[in-house]
């Protein structure tokens, strides 16, 4: 994986004729997404709104978001990433057997169809969601879409975003690629960052029980997270910032409760296409922000000596 070619939403707005969702729900998930920024609005170029764009949903089940597409590709669970290296394949004008493509989901006919249509696009986006990321493959799908929404570029403009979930999830990415270069799957334990995914990912780490303590601002891995995973979380110490009660906070071991950033704490958050948009506080809290509690563990742990091992044989004349 070499990167991805983006833009904003504004440019989709005004630009995209062919849109693809893949592994996501918008309609449910981002309600006002067709509406503001994708199919319905009249752009710049797509003067006719809703009528000058084809919209495509790859899933492996029909969504309510299906409702709202021309053309809908049901895939067998799993099958994301030969779906994808099919799709490159064909666009190179490369030989592809029908019969592997059939184990798939989906035809040859089908897939073959796809591609003319997005090469005929003048402008195509493709938004991926967890349904591709978080499937068998994981991060090897998105590089593929990725990669594909690249090579298109050889043919007309193509480009490809992440439908991200949480609140500002895009801004820890963003912070993590201009601190360490990578998006997430970090490990900094050597003193430098080392990107691993399906290693040093949050989940994994979790489920594999390699980690002896937690710090966790502002998420909720109790609610979302493999049973596995959080069972761990409740059997080592667990401290949370968050500004109200949830099920993480509930299994921790420390709760300390912080103010609402853009509510009673200012901050930046990034919207899905990268975009920031900086938050100013409209009411006063009587709790301090995450970076306030964070400066004062910092400054906490600096004060304390440097850790040194315990010689057994003096624990032992102790004892």
């Amino acid at each position: 994986m070499g990167g991805k070619v983006s833009c904003t939403l504004g440019e989709v707005t005004n630009r995209a004729d062919f849109i693809i969702f893949w592994g996501g729900n918008p309609a449910e998930c981002h309600p006002r997404h067709f509406t503001k920024y994708s199919l319905t609005p009249k752009g710049r170029f797509v003067p006719d709104g809703r009528k000058g764009r084809t919209a495509v949903l790859v899933d492996i089940r029909e969504t309510p978001s299906a409702k709202a597409a021309d053309i809908f590709l049901q895939v067998r669970p799993s099958k994301d990433f030969e779906v994808l290296t099919t799709l490159r394949a064909l666009i190179k004008d490369q030989r592809v057997d029908p019969a592997e493509v059939a184990e798939t989901g989906l035809t040859l006919e089908q897939l073959q169809d796809l591609v003319d249509r997005m090469k005929k696009a003048r402008f195509g986006v493709m938004f991926f969601g967890m349904g591709l990321s978080m499937t068998r493959g994981k991060h090897m799908n998105s590089g593929a879409l990725l990669n594909l929404a690249a090579e298109l570029n050889a043919f007309t403009k193509f480009v490809c975003m992440p439908m991200r979930g949480h609140g500002n999830v895009t801004g820890a990415d963003v912070v993590l690629r201009y601190t360490t270069g990578y998006p997430f799957g970090v490990d900094l334990s050597r003193g430098y960052p080392r990107y691993n995914p399906g290693e040093f990912s949050t989940v994994d780490l979790l489920v594999r029980g390699d980690n002896d303590a937690a710090f966790i601002l502002g998420a909720d891995p109790g609610a979302t997270m493999p049973q596995p995973a959080i069972d761990h979380l409740a059997s080592i110490p667990t401290i949370v910032l968050d500004p109200k009660v949830t099920h993480t906070s509930r299994l921790s071991r420390v709760h300390i409760t912080t103010a609402v950033t853009g509510v009673s704490a200012a901050g930046t958050a990034y919207r899905m296409d990268e975009i920031p948009l900086p938050l100013a506080p409209a009411l006063q809290s009587p709790y301090p922000t995450d970076e306030d509690v964070v400066r004062r563990i910092r400054r906490a742990v600096a004060r304390r000596p440097a850790w040194q091992p315990v010689d057994e044989d003096a624990r032992s004349a102790i004892a």
